[in-house]
């Protein structure tokens, strides 16, 4: 289990006086695990599926540029479905019944993001900075894509169209990046943009020979020939570009012609351009350079698909959904479709001929399903969901969910196990209440039992899939046991619903602020505090991600606001649920349980921060002051200890005070003492014996 503190990364500074000399540790700037050459599945995601033996998912790294709403480019112009084609190739690649990637290692440029400038740094320097022989690379784009001068160019947001060839992103270029920069044995190369089929264009010879003679290692999917238009339509799958929304749909499984689980570049390439071109009545054609990749690269991997010896896909059918009632999430063989209004069907079409189930679902009502729907060959079939009956509550699971919640409110350790008596008996009263599901996965949490815990979230998101409380609860409870990766994904799903869910965004930047994402952490927390702007705990993980960003003042700014607005008394916080009010952050919850140690936690960790802000701007005065804060909330805490010993060592130098090195000599030992496994007690060693032959030379 991952301690809050273990998460603050501070940077040494050296320091120098006379013949004593300090240690120093440089922050690392690199993702975790750089130096590995595969990451097998189930890398840090314990519950993910078994993979059979032979599937190994090669350490994975993706670029995704999506572009709907352009700078300069008349409105009649601009696109509809560009970004949410963006975010659906980021949920599946993230996804362990799909890409695999860890979010960590996907970077998206999304809207006024995706500019020339940063679509240039991102492939021209990030993606050949990290990718090593043996990985696998992905490049997406979704948007305008131009030909000038007989060259095709991706349209960046920024893109001047009186002068494409030097504000668009020329495909020759992406050729030479991709075939002579990156290096990684796999490498995918997505785009669905007009003309994007240009990247191979059948009529010019000596056009952009990097890429055509690549080697079999790249597997290049464009969503149209040269010279053809590729079309958007809110009638795939409620609003896609008809490519990606194939590719998404293949990269789910559908592509799996011969059900072993594992999507191939083969089964991808023949899946999309059969559907594409059928559903664009032959005007629109996906090409790919045949011959230039293996045909056996792994795409994705969905192990529940597996169905060893089974038959060969036959031509795909479509389901049309349609429904009695607005807001009725629809679920094709358990995974979400989107949500259902009345009057407004939701077509999706590419499935596997065949059985599948589906499910229809509204909170306070029964749901439609789980039921089996067949899929025919080449047909379509309308599946009509009725939303009928209002959930009656039995009387008795009613009384015993308000008890147990009268327990859980008062927090504290005999009060959770009396409140997991009334909640199991509300279950069991009545089993399809999700409330006391989600009040059982809390309650366990807050009892460290996180077996349990999971257990039952996982309970009440299976009684009712589309809610979103118990989602973002669960995700909360991964984040705090250090399933980040799994985490993520759980707030991706809730604001895939519900962009503005205040909870999920705010521990979305809490989450990748632990994958050192600070950028995404950053547009989070702000996303956050636009809708909620009195809440406190956007303010401190926004202030977290720019401290480790390097921007000083405007963090302290952000550790300010959020020490005012959580600034009430102990005795009022040890009243607070965090759950309740919708957040729970995993601080100090290795020790104890208690909500007022959570605040208290929380409290010490913006101080800490205030305090290492302060030591980099070389205000060690008010630095020491704010560490001191910092351990009078967490006596005990062996980061407050090293940064309060570091302020006071930089403070001795400046002044020559040997009662401060004194002073930071027993705030160091101190550190040691307590958490002796850190990575910074080698540097506080250092320090101790330096600053020892000091004090014994004078």
């Amino acid at each position: 289990m991952i301690n809050m503190r273990e998460r603050i990364q501070i940077g040494l500074v050296a320091a120098i006086c006379g013949g004593l000399a300090f240690a120093q540790k440089t922050p690392s700037t690199q993702p975790g695990g750089r130096d590995l050459k595969i990451e097998t599945l189930g890398t840090n995601a314990p519950d993910r599926a078994a993979k059979p033996a032979g599937v190994t998912i090669p350490r994975s790294y993706a670029l995704i540029i999506g572009i709907g709403r352009y700078q300069n480019i008349p409105a009649d112009r601009q696109l509809q479905f560009s970004e949410r084609d963006a975010d659906s190739i980021y949920w599946i690649l993230i996804n362990p019944e799909g890409g695999n990637f860890h979010a960590e290692n996907v970077h998206r440029l999304i809207g006024a993001k995706a500019t020339l400038s940063n679509i240039r740094q991102e492939l021209e320097n990030w993606l050949p900075s990290v990718a090593q022989d043996g990985d696998r690379v992905l490049i997406y784009f979704a948007g305008h894509g131009f030909l000038a001068q007989g060259k095709a160019y991706l349209a960046p947001y920024d893109i001047d169209l009186k002068n494409i060839t030097t504000s668009g992103y020329p495909m020759e270029t992406l050729g030479s990046v991709i075939g002579g920069k990156i290096r990684a044995k796999s490498k995918i190369l997505l785009t669905d943009a007009c003309h994007s089929g240009a990247i191979r264009p059948e009529d010019t010879q000596n056009f952009n020979h990097r890429v055509i003679d690549l080697d079999k290692s790249l597997f290049s999917l464009t969503a149209s020939r040269d010279r053809e238009q590729s079309f958007e339509s809110p009638d795939w799958g409620g609003g896609h570009g008809i490519f990606t929304y194939y590719v998404v749909k293949g990269l789910e499984g559908e592509a799996d012609e011969n059900r072993n689980g594992i999507v191939t570049a083969d089964e991808l390439q023949d899946y999309v351009y059969r559907n594409v071109r059928e559903a664009t009545q032959g005007r629109q054609n996906p090409t790919s350079a045949q011959g230039s990749f293996d045909p056996n690269m792994l795409l994705a991997y969905i192990p529940t698909n597996a169905k060893p010896g089974g038959p060969a896909a036959a031509k795909n059918g479509t389901l049309i959904f349609e429904s009695n009632m607005d807001g009725v999430e629809v679920f094709l063989d358990g995974k979400s479709q989107g949500v259902l209004n009345k009057g407004k069907p939701l077509t999706l079409p590419g499935l596997t001929p065949g059985v599948h189930t589906v499910m229809g679902v509204k909170r306070g009502y029964e749901p439609d399903g789980p039921r089996e729907e067949m899929v025919y060959p080449g047909q379509d079939s309308t599946v009509t969901i009725k939303i009928m009956i209002a959930r009656q509550r039995n009387r008795a699971a009613v009384d015993h969910l308000d008890k147990g919640l009268e327990l859980y409110n008062k927090g504290y350790q005999q009060n959770y196990q009396k409140a997991v008596e009334e909640f199991l008996k509300a279950l069991d009263a009545d089993p399809t209440y999700s409330l006391a599901a989600l009040y059982l996965g809390r309650t366990y949490n807050a009892l460290f039992d996180n077996e349990q815990a999971q257990k039952y979230f996982r309970k009440a998101i299976e009684i009712d899939p589309d809610y979103l409380e118990a989602r973002a609860a669960f995700g909360s409870m991964l984040l705090d046991i250090g399933n980040v990766d799994e985490a993520i994904r759980q707030f991706s799903a809730v604001l895939q619903r519900d962009p503005k869910y205040i909870m999920a965004l705010t521990n979305l930047a809490e989450a990748y602020r632990f994958k050192d994402l600070y950028a995404q952490s950053i547009e989070s927390a702000r996303k956050a505090i636009q809708l909620a702007p009195k809440l406190a705990e956007p303010h401190l993980w926004l202030a977290e991600s720019l401290r480790q960003s390097g921007k000083y003042p405007e963090s302290k700014a952000e550790y300010d606001r959020y020490l005012a607005l959580s600034n009430f008394d102990s005795k009022t916080a040890g009243q607070l649920n965090y759950y309740v009010v919708g957040f729970l952050f995993g601080a100090g919850k290795k020790r104890r349980a208690t909500q007022q140690d959570i605040w208290q936690d929380l409290r010490s960790l913006a101080y800490l921060g205030m305090c290492d802000c302060e030591r980099k701007l070389s205000n060690f005065d008010v630095a020491i002051e704010h560490c001191q804060k910092s351990l009078a909330y967490h006596k005990d805490d062996p980061y407050g200890h090293y940064t309060l010993a570091l302020a006071l060592m930089q403070k001795a130098v400046n002044t020559g005070d040997r009662g401060l090195l004194s002073a930071a000599l027993r705030h160091f030992q101190t550190m040691v003492e307590l958490n002796p496994d850190l990575t910074e007690v080698q540097y506080a060693n250092k320090n101790i014996a330096a600053i020892q032959r000091e004090l014994q030379n004078h």
